[in-house]
């Protein structure tokens, strides 16, 4: 443990941690999104990733356990492959969270536009607001205590379940025909979309310093977690197919379904508290992507300016200054109608499977000597290889990223050599 770091986190904290990283916006747009491109067949990406995710958050939870750093899956791989891969990778993250902020923060303005009857210019305009909260409460400095957690993580859990529970009355078994009416493609294409939802597992490694019992609680928290954060995921997409609230509203599918439960009344709850956990989510995020840029500059892996910080509150100045303008750029974009939320969704799914994939990888390089750990390492990475085969045209995304960062690295070395050529 690094001096002056303090010992607080335990196994219920831990846990809640774990699902409050993971089960965000997710959990809100993606089951509606998933029914829209596979139909009924959409369950059988649920029921493989539930399978899946599991060896992909023992990997974070091994590395974390052993590896613990601020750096997370971008130190891994700095351990694994290198400084160049490890940046590329911090950059894949830094890159995911300008478009998935802005996704998550519509997301939750879109349940509570829909469940207040309003139009979309409220939605983007409260999307804004969401954001704005975001990138001010992370200037200013803020912390986020475990206990508080845990009793945010359980309202979510209690309303969503309560959601579901009420909706097994409507839910009819003719809403299940045809099963796959978009065939295997459909499913393909859907898993990396589901993908979003599975996204989290590495945000915890930047406290693993902070368990009280690392060597017991991340191993557990992370499989109550995953058991937990996957049985959700799962009854809520049944609960929106079987219903057919997809079909009414697939970007706020939980309002009708929780509509259809609890009339009106459900339907606010849902929306209001859909604005909460986006929120959570994008507060979250901000203030790690901010934190990468300022490492990433410290590191000369990024210009100079993106380490910037606040003098009067300490806080990443610089990173906080490059988030709002990409916010502002995507709001804009969405707001012109440019692009659609389903393919804003795609882009950083694409960035966030090479995190996890370079953090998979990591793991098999770094466990090489150590067989059962290596093999959920492999299994985790063969896992991210297949969903990435489905990733289509959103792999030019990262492919500019990567352009970019060698162009960062190259172009200084032409001019010097050029320099010393002539001179």
């Amino acid at each position: 443990m690094k001096k002056g770091v303090t010992a607080t986190i335990r196994l219920p904290q831990a846990v809640a941690l774990y699902i409050g990283a993971v089960l965000g916006s997710g959990v809100l747009i993606v089951p509606g999104l998933a029914a829209q491109l596979a139909g009924p067949a959409s369950l059988i990406d649920w029921g493989l990733l539930m399978v899946l995710a599991l060896p992909l958050s023992l990997c974070m939870a091994y590395l974390a356990q052993k590896y613990p750093s601020s750096g997370g899956v971008s130190h891994f791989v700095r351990l694994a492959f290198g400084e160049k891969a490890g940046s590329i990778v911090g950059w894949f993250f830094l890159t995911s969270v300008p478009i998935g902020a802005p996704v998550a923060a519509l997301t939750g303005a879109g349940y509570l536009s829909t469940a207040l009857g309003q139009t979309e210019t409220f939605r983007i305009v409260t999307a804004c607001l969401i954001l704005f909260i975001a990138v001010t409460l992370n200037y200013f400095g803020m912390n986020l205590a475990g206990k508080v957690q845990i009793a945010v993580v359980a309202g979510i859990l209690g309303i969503l379940i309560m959601a579901i529970l009420g909706a097994v009355p409507h839910m009819k078994a003719a809403n299940f025909e045809p099963f796959m009416p978009h065939g295997a493609i459909g499913v393909g294409t859907a898993s990396t979309i589901l993908f979003w939802c599975f996204i989290g597992w590495e945000a915890v490694s930047h406290l693993s310093e902070e368990f009280i019992h690392p060597e017991k609680d991340v191993m557990r928290a992370t499989i109550i977690s995953a058991v937990l954060v996957g049985t959700i995921y799962f009854m809520t997409a049944a609960a929106v197919i079987g219903t057919n609230s997809y079909r009414q509203q697939s970007q706020a599918a939980l309002v009708v379904v929780a509509d259809l439960a609890f009339g009106r009344i459900g339907g606010l709850l849902i929306g209001l508290s859909s604005l909460f956990i986006c929120l959570a989510t994008v507060v979250a995020y901000v203030g790690a992507a901010s934190r990468l840029g300022r490492a990433l500059s410290e590191n000369g892996n990024a210009p100079k300016w993106l380490g910037s910080v606040s003098k009067k509150y300490g806080t990443p100045l610089g990173g906080l200054l490059f988030l709002s303008s990409c916010f502002f750029c995507v709001m804009i974009l969405f707001g012109f109608h440019l692009v659609t939320l389903t393919n804003l969704i795609q882009l950083p799914n694409a960035t966030f499977l090479l995190t996890y994939l370079g953090g998979c990888a990591a793991g098999v390089a770094l466990f090489r000597n150590e067989k059962k750990k290596w093999l959920i390492s492999l299994i985790a990475a063969i896992a991210t290889i297949i969903m990435f085969l489905f990733i289509g045209w959103a792999l030019i995304y990262p492919i500019i990223i990567i352009m970019v960062v060698l162009t960062r690295w190259l172009v200084p070395k032409t001019i010097t050599r050029l320099t010393r050529r002539i001179g």
